[in-house]
């Protein structure tokens, strides 16, 4: 009884969280839109889908998504080849610096591409600032590396012999690849591409900032609706049809996922000898002919793509309208801008940043931790598996619901007793802990799967409590695989902006906000302060991470 109250309690505090900080405010704004009177109103969807701009703004988020996973994966699976399976000097360096860009906030990755395509910037000349190719281009950089570590985790552990023994039959190496090591990657691409495409359909910061109005999406028409035109109906339509992208991407990463876990655990048990998985973990050095070709694609993405954008941010952090280069813009930080600019300093900012996400990091972990516990069993009974996969899936809804959706859910709902908390200082983390507890839920969950069941079931024979054979069994490899999550959390919560642009006070912006805010005020030092405070911003979230990436274990995280 007792060990199943415990469980009992590990699911309803999560979903409790869920319901009334996600489901709640999410079904509000629906209702607004759809309820208008209380009675059900369905006119809102063709009046919605009968303007050309609706159609306009789907095919776009279409577009953006579809050619920003193509290229991805194009881009990512070379880079998994090179940076799992090979070995080099500074291949940990790589790997960490690879790492960087999926984590950044949205607002650093926008500004970081308009300081290298605008006139004056490193690419300037090309005359891509504000173009649909921009926008693809920070999409790929943004998640490249959720690529590169999804397929090259599974390639990291794929079984050789089956690809040599058909080059020992003659196959060339493209044919082997083709033939014997691309479908077995199949799951991982697959389970990355709809990761892909669910983080492209809904981005927010890096389409608002490079593209504005005129290549919105989906997600930033529900901003503009709701902003600038107060129209609840068409915001909730739209947040319905993202809805059902989002839940049509979560299935399909959903069960490529699970078909990926299950190739591991046959690979695993087929595995005879340690020697074996010495060298599938080992990997083999960069050879000149055969890996040339995904060598050079990997450092051109890694140089080109991934680091001249934040080379560009840095360079134009130092530039300064009147004395040219020096340190201007960072001494600015300290002052609130130009006029009408920003209420607070940016460093006021920042410190109100780090105090918000240590709140959201200690929420997001707690929460995710019990659902990851919960989800990493494995029931025997057909019903209680279908609930654990349903438990998995409704907690990585955040990840692509409107965070503005969210945000302004928050202040239609969260505003009468008992649950008043408009003028509360835990609003803004409450929300950002919606967004990151999906990640640590993914994070974690790897590491307690990896734990053979039988080590439970000894445990349990030799008189060990359910609870002694969480805290003895469990409870080392979660440990193991916190401080990644711990630092995911915390660096989603540092660049959080959707759901934050609605719910941060005038007097306690974040980062993110001022950063925007800054862009969007006239006058070259606005625009110079914007440069030094996204670069304060990208080396907090780096330094974050470096310092996560240093505790990983190798189960830790999907991402």
């Amino acid at each position: 009884m007792a060990r199943r109250l415990g469980w009992a309690l590990a699911t309803a505090v999560p979903l409790v969280f869920l319901g009334t900080f996600f489901a709640w405010p999410v079904l509000a704004i629906v209702g607004q839109g759809f309820f208008p009177d209380g009675a059900l109103d369905l006119s809102a969807v063709g009046e919605v889908f009968s303007r050309s701009r609706t159609w306009r703004i789907v095919g776009l988020t279409v577009a953006q998504a579809v050619a920003g996973t193509a290229l991805a994966v194009l881009l990512g699976v070379p880079g998994a080849y090179v940076l799992y399976r090979c070995r080099f000097r500074g291949r940990g360096l790589v790997r960490a610096f690879v790492t960087v860009p999926f984590v950044l906030p949205t607002v650093v990755v926008g500004v970081a591409f308009r300081a290298l395509l605008a006139e004056g910037g490193l690419l300037g000349f090309l005359g891509l600032d504000g173009t649909f190719a921009a926008i693809v281009a920070a999409l790929v950089f943004f998640n490249y590396a959720l690529v590169v570590r999804t397929v090259g985790g599974l390639w990291a552990r794929l079984d050789p012999r089956a690809e040599q023994a058909a080059r020992a039959l003659g196959a060339s190496p493209a044919r082997a690849f083709r033939t014997v090591t691309l479908p077995a990657l199949g799951p991982a691409i697959a389970s990355a591409a709809s990761m892909v495409f669910l983080f492209c359909a809904t981005a927010f910061g890096v389409v608002l900032v490079l593209g504005g109005l005129r290549f919105g999406t989906i997600e930033t028409e529900i901003w503009i609706q709701t902003t600038q035109f107060l129209d609840l109906r068409a915001a909730a339509v739209l947040s319905v049809v993202q809805l059902v992208v989002v839940a049509a991407a979560l299935t399909l990463a959903g069960r490529s996922r699970r078909r990926q876990e299950r190739a591991l655990r046959l690979r695993t048990d087929n595995d005879a000898g340690n020697q074996l998985r010495l060298v599938v973990r080992r990997g083999g050095s960069l050879r000149p002919g055969p890996d040339l070709g995904p060598a050079l694609v990997t450092a051109a993405v890694v140089v080109g793509l991934l680091g001249l954008p934040l080379a560009g941010l840095v360079v134009r952090s130092f530039r300064t309208p009147d004395s040219g280069w020096g340190l201007a813009n960072y001494v600015n930080l300290g002052t609130t801008g130009g006029p009408n600019a920003l209420t607070v300093t940016v460093w006021e900012a920042t410190a109100n940043s780090l105090r918000v996400a240590v709140d959201a990091t200690v929420i997001a972990v707690t929460v995710g931790t019990l659902v990851a516990l919960v989800v990493s069993r494995r029931p025997r009974r057909r019903a209680a598996r279908r609930a654990v996969n349903l438990l998995d899936a409704l907690f990585m809804l955040p990840l692509g619901v409107s965070a503005v959706t969210v945000g302004f859910g928050f202040l239609i709902t969260l505003d009468r007793p008992p649950l008043d908390l408009r003028s509360s200082p835990v609003l803004v983390p409450i929300a950002q802990a919606v967004v990151a507890t999906p990640m640590v839920v993914r994070t974690v969950l790897p590491v307690l799967r990896a734990i053979d069941p039988r080590l439970r079931e000894a445990a349990a024979t030799l008189g060990a409590s359910p609870g002694r054979v969480l805290a003895t069994v469990d409870g080392p490899f979660l440990v193991r695989g916190l401080g990644l999550a711990i630092g995911f959390a915390f660096a989603v919560s540092l660049g959080e902006f959707g759901a934050t642009s609605f719910l941060a006070r005038p007097d306690r912006p974040t980062l993110p906000v001022v950063v925007f805010r800054l862009i969007g005020r006239p006058g070259a030092e606005n625009y110079g302060m914007a440069m030094a405070a996204a670069v304060v911003l990208a080396v907090l979230t780096a330094t974050v991470m470096g310092l996560a990436e240093k505790l990983r274990t190798k189960e830790a995280s999907e991402w």
